[in-house]
């Protein structure tokens, strides 16, 4: 009995079973500060510095923080039924992909996913480089980078193996401390360099850009940001003990505080250009160069640890991402092959290098998701969902769809990409194709399009394929 009840607790916690009312861990600060311990990872500061070479520092904030915040909220919405039901949304998705239209996004996804802890190590690498310089052991970078992000993602992994209780408990000294020091660099920031001459920067990249073309090529990236959230906000709410702290929760943490630390990034950034005339991406480097070498030293090893909270955070909900997919696959196992594939991305180093076209790559794909469950969920399923048919019980297969394949809902994925990329924004050469792309950036056009495309098939004969589960809706 005991071994029965220890596998039913796994497989609602590392599983995909729904969480009862008296399972759920988390209130509203604890999903807060978890959420925000994964939101405030060190790449927001990448972020915020590849924003801040395309716009002056008013433009800046304004472009952080509204994409941001606009499209999150908007995003996290669904959560509300994934808190009442216990679930994550991908099981929702089950109604608007196919069981193995799920499984096979969701791993892309969470392969697309997984390159920003990538980022994450290296950057756990290069400040544990920075510190250990400080103290003139002379480490090099080529050399120890690699071992010790490597050293990060296996930190990480056995927090991810310890599941949410473990999250929740280093993420409420983490998060607070963070808050601390993100406040203390944007002022260490305007203490160093005069905020007039931070304001006074002109961007970095302008070639033929007009204004509005880099103030939207910014956006764009703001908005690939708030997508690459997307499917991984929607596992952890499935842990709040409210729908209202499960959706704010995760709205603020999304929507307001990674975009602080995008924007002191942004801030750290402009302050090294003014000092030194170059732009620079990695926050050891800036803190090093910015402030006094008694708080670097501090700020360096807290976000160095930061990262490793975020490598565990990130795990599970990926791990979590994949196993709505593929259920019967163990969560540990899932977990150590994450492990092997982020510390080969770590080794390589090139997620960094083509940063701005691998997050709207990812958006791209998460776009039309974001834009059809919205759709789903308000206007065709009128946030009435088949349960039984989700978890594919004996007699109910309404989303068994063509052999496991919602074909209409695939369709409209790609779609979507392929329009986006063809003929509004190429993420990869960032060429502009559209004056579109000037009201909606690439990623959120996917989300437009996604939707409108799915909406639209609703109203053809296809609503007949899409939706027969309103005879077995119960709830």
């Amino acid at each position: 009995m005991s071994k029965t009840t220890d596998f039913i607790q796994q497989e609602t916690i590392t599983g995909i079973v729904p969480m009862t009312s008296k399972d759920r861990q988390y209130s509203f600060w604890d999903l807060f500060l978890s959420t925000s311990g994964f939101a405030i990872a060190t790449w927001c500061y990448t972020q915020g510095a590849y924003v801040a070479q395309y716009l002056t520092f008013s433009q800046m904030l304004i472009n952080i923080f509204s994409f941001n915040i606009i499209w999150v909220f908007i995003e996290c919405l669904p959560t509300l039924f994934a808190v009442r039901y216990g679930i994550d949304l991908w099981i929702w998705l089950r109604a608007v992909l196919g069981k193995r239209g799920v499984a096979f996004l969701s791993t892309t996804i969470s392969l697309a996913n997984f390159g920003w802890y990538a980022v994450t190590a290296n950057l756990f690498a290069s400040s544990m480089i920075h510190l250990a310089n400080n103290f003139g052991l002379g480490l090099e970078k080529g050399i120890w980078a690699p071992i010790l992000g490597t050293l990060c993602v296996l930190l990480g992994t056995l927090i991810a193996l310890g599941g949410p209780e473990v999250i929740k408990g280093i993420n409420r000294f983490m998060v607070i401390a963070l808050l601390v020091v993100g406040l203390i660099i944007v002022g260490i920031c305007f203490v160093a360099v005069p905020i007039t001459d931070i304001m006074n920067v002109q961007p970095a990249v302008q070639g033929d850009l007009s204004p509005l073309e880099r103030f939207m090529i910014s956006g764009e990236g703001n908005v690939a940001t708030a997508f690459s959230w997307s499917t991984q906000a929607l596992i952890l709410p499935r842990l709040a003990k409210s729908e209202r702290s499960g959706y704010w929760a995760t709205s603020l943490s999304y929507g307001v505080v990674a975009p602080f630390f995008a924007a002191t990034g942004g801030v750290m950034a402009l302050a090294m250009f003014v000092r030194t005339g170059v732009y620079e991406s990695d926050p050891t480097a800036m803190l090093s160069t910015l402030s006094t070498p008694t708080f670097a030293l501090l700020s360096l090893l807290l976000v160095a640890f930061a990262n490793i909270g975020t490598q565990g955070t990130g795990s599970y909900v990926n791990c979590m991402i994949v196993k709505s997919g593929m259920p019967k696959v163990s969560y540990k196992l899932m977990v150590w092959i994450a492990m092997i594939y982020v510390s080969a991305l770590t080794i390589w180093g090139g997620v960094e290098e083509y940063f701005g076209s691998f997050i709207s790559l990812a958006a791209y794909i998460q776009g039309p998701i974001i834009g059809m469950i919205v759709v789903d969920y308000f206007l065709i399923r009128k946030r009435k969902l088949d349960l039984r048919s989700a978890y594919f019980l004996d007699g109910h297969q309404a989303y068994e769809f063509t052999k496991g394949f919602n074909l209409v809902g695939l369709s409209c994925v790609f779609v979507s990409l392929l329009v986006a990329v063809l003929f509004v924004y190429n993420p990869l050469t960032k060429q502009i194709q559209s004056s579109i792309f000037l009201i909606t950036t690439g990623s959120g056009f996917t989300a437009i399009f996604g939707g409108f495309l799915y909406w639209l098939a609703s109203l053809t004969p296809l609503k007949h394929y899409m939706i027969k589960d309103r005879d077995q809706v119960t709830i």
